[in-house]
């Protein structure tokens, strides 16, 4: 078998994306899941939390214990210490996905993140897949799952790029607005990278 193929699959808040990547597991792909790998490196590398420590302040943590929430109250609405925290921890993902990839047997694997170009890691890939759905169906799916306020669910919307932002760096695009079948679409994608 040749080289792996690195697919990119990454898509706004409440677009769906996670759904798509567990479809694509239900066939048989291997996901490495990027933001959930993100979050555990909160929790299992040391030298992330001494920096956070140093660099952000001991008050976002109860103890020796990071608390994420205070973390990300602290950081979300700061430019510079949201710049410093993805320098860190962008890099620690690159080489987790990197020992995962070499772990893989099959024709291709999906690389699933949010932030997917904003972070740079689209450069990583061979081709990547854009799932998108309207704004209104988005924001319903997001309150539903999560209980933020809207005004809370505008600020996510508002720090990831658009999907017009997105779409020059995407080879693919799926639609994911509950009036197309979205499987035989999956189906026709994975058909196409098995090759």
């Amino acid at each position: 078998m040749g080289k792996t193929k690195i697919i990119g699959l990454t898509g706004g808040i409440g677009s769906g994306k996670s759904i798509i990547a567990q479809v694509f597991a239900s066939m048989g792909t291997p996901v490495f899941d990027a933001d959930s790998v993100a979050k555990s490196i909160y929790d299992d590398d040391p030298s992330l939390l001494t920096k956070i420590r140093a660099e952000i302040g001991s008050d976002v943590f109860d103890g020796e214990h990071l608390n994420k929430t205070k973390l990300a109250q602290k950081v979300f609405n700061d430019p510079v210490l949201i710049t410093k925290l993805n320098a860190w921890v962008h890099p620690a993902v690159k080489s987790r996905f990197q020992d995962w990839l070499q772990q893989q047997q099959h024709a291709y694997v999906i690389r699933e993140a949010a932030i997917l170009i904003e972070s740079n890691s689209y450069q990583d890939c061979d081709e990547i897949i854009l799932v998108t759905a309207p704004e209104d169906l988005r924001k319903t799916r997001i309150a539903l799952r999560s209980g933020l306020t809207a005004s809370e669910i505008e600020a996510r919307m508002s720090r990831q790029w658009s999907d017009d932002q997105k779409r020059p760096y995407c080879q693919y695009e799926l639609i994911n607005d509950e009036k197309e079948l979205i499987t035989p679409q999956i189906f026709a994608l994975h058909q196409k990278f098995m090759v």
